[in-house]
This record gives structure tokens, C-alpha cells and sequence, in this order.
């Protein structure tokens, strides 16, 4: 397994240097920085899991740090802890309403710096199991739950939406209102499977623009038909007014809109997980109009 990577932002170098010592016994990959743009650079460049920033830096303070971390989809949810000798309750305030997830003063504790530290990540660990924008179970949770299905013999149908063209709309219009698309297709999916499935349906995020919805069979066209038709009616207002005219263009390859495919038990036998998923890319590229 990979050593969980942290930053330290520190300037004053010898607490720097003690840090960096101490978390690499500890089994811990750390990269180091001195001034906030330096930090700024290296959490661009890593896929940092926790950073621990201190607030009083040469250039700018750790408040803006944070700000600009925030700004950025690659460290929006990167764990900071604000390490500093400010006690002032506003400061301590002012850090937690941008997010930071812990606080510490010094003179500190390296052992209860070292427990926080391991806590944020695992926390973050357990979250990266389900997607942060749609709240749906991602990764090893639909692989755990795909390859029950495999092992099991029951009846089951599963299906699968991509949203087309989400790509160039995030593009064109930030990720901020692509992750609207998201969670409005979220919202669009519970009800469906809600209205028209069953108690035992299951939906999960597979990719950037991917749904997969477990259900049984004749429950399937009932609930594709409903998601369908919601997102037809919706699609415009996803964009800005100036482009809603073009957004009613539903056939248009450059604007959104919900692909799908099913496959089923009998489709089978599958070697494995990877050949279901392929099979079910398949079963969604048939279905795909070409552009």
C-alpha cells in the first residue's frame, strides 16, 4: 500500500525539519514548504491527502492558502490542519469556516499532532468510498456489490446512464455547474428508482459521467423512461440563458444528454467484474447516437 503523502507549510525551518523527521518514522511520505505560494505549487503538483499549514507565513498567511486550496477542484477537499500560536477564538473561527478540519496550537503535543493527523486522513479514506458531489457509492463499494451479483444466483438487470457531453459543459462552464448536472441527475435517478423499482435497488457512481442502477427486470424500461423524460424537460436550464436555445436542440452531439444501456444475468456467464463492465459499455455504446 502507499505511504499516505502529507505537506507540511511551515517557516520556521528546525519545527520544519523536526516534523518532516518525525512523520517519515512514522511511515508518512512528506513534502515540506516555507512560504504559502510554494505550498500553493506543490499541493498543484501532488496528490497531497492532508496538509498541515501554518498560519503565519513570509509571503501570504495561511488564510489565503486555504482560500485558494478551496478554489481548486484537485485540493478543494484535500484536509488541512492550521498549525500556529494564535489562541484567539475568531482566528480559530475564521479557520474552521474555510474548512480546515482541525486546529492546533503551539507549543503542541507531536503525539496528539500525530493522532489528528492519522484521523483526518482515515476519515477522508472512508469518504472516498462514496462520491462527494452525488453522495452515491463509488469504487470498491460497486465492485464489492458487482461481484456479489456474479456470485449470486438471482434474477437481476442492471443499468446503465452516461451523461453525454458533460466533458465539454464542464469546460465551457465550470466545475461548479457540472457538478449541478451531477446531482440533478442524482436527484432525477433516486426518484426514479423510487417511483418504479424495488426496495433492493441499488444505484451507484461508476465514473465522472456514469450511473448504475441494479434492479429487477421488469422494473428497467419503467425507470430509464422516467429518467429520460425528467432530464428532457430539465436539460435547458442547466445552461446559461444566452445558450438555452441551443440546449433545445436535443439531438445536438455537443449538448447533454442521458445515454444508456442494460444488460442482464442472462448475458452471462462473466469471467470476472471487468468483463461485466465491459459488456455494459458495450451494451451503452450500442446504444449511442453517433455525432
Amino acid at each position: 500500500m502507499d505511504k499516505p503523502q502529507i505537506l507540511i507549510v511551515e517557516d520556521d525551518l528546525d519545527l520544519s525539519e523536526m516534523l518532516s523527521a518525525y512523520f517519515r518514522v512514522q511511515n508518512y511520505d512528506v513534502l515540506t514548504a516555507a512560504w504559502g505560494k510554494e505550498a500553493l505549487d506543490i499541493a498543484k503538483e501532488n496528490h497531497t491527502d492532508l496538509i498541515v499549514l501554518d498560519i503565519r507565513l513570509p509571503d501570504i498567511d495561511g488564510y489565503e492558502v486555504c482560500r485558494q486550496l478551496r478554489g481548486q477542484r484537485q485540493t478543494q477537499d484535500t484536509p488541512i490542519i492550521f498549525l500556529t500560536e494564535k489562541r484567539d477564538r475568531v482566528d480559530k473561527l475564521q479557520g474552521l469556516e474555510l474548512g480546515v478540519v482541525d486546529y492546533i496550537t503551539k507549543p503542541f503535543d507531536i503525539q496528539e499532532l500525530r493522532l489528528r493527523v492519522r484521523n483526518a486522513i482515515s476519515r477522508v479514506n472512508r469518504q472516498a468510498l462514496v462520491n462527494p458531489v452525488t453522495d452515491l457509492p463509488e469504487g470498491p463499494m460497486v465492485d464489492e456489490r458487482l461481484t456479489a451479483l456474479l456470485e449470486s444466483t438471482d434474477k437481476w438487470t442492471i443499468l446503465q446512464m452516461s451523461i453525454n457531453s458533460l466533458g465539454r459543459f464542464r469546460e465551457m462552464y465550470g466545475f461548479v455547474a457540472a457538478d449541478d448536472v451531477l446531482r440533478a441527475v442524482t436527484l432525477m435517478i433516486r426518484n426514479a428508482v423510487r417511483e418504479h423499482g424495488s426496495p433492493d435497488d441499488y444505484i451507484g457512481h461508476v465514473g465522472p459521467e456514469d450511473f448504475i442502477i441494479i434492479t429487477q427486470t421488469g422494473n428497467v424500461n419503467e425507470i430509464r423512461d422516467r429518467i429520460q423524460k425528467r432530464i428532457e424537460q430539465s436539460r435547458e436550464y442547466f445552461y446559461p440563458l444566452k445558450d438555452r436555445e441551443k440546449a433545445r436542440e436535443a439531438m445536438e452531439a455537443n449538448h447533454l444528454r442521458l445515454n444508456s444501456g442494460t444488460i442482464t444475468h442472462a448475458d452471462g456467464p462473466f469471467e470476472d467484474i471487468e468483463a461485466l463492465k465491459s459488456k455494459l459499455a458495450a451494451a451503452v455504446m450500442a446504444n449511442t447516437p453517433k455525432s
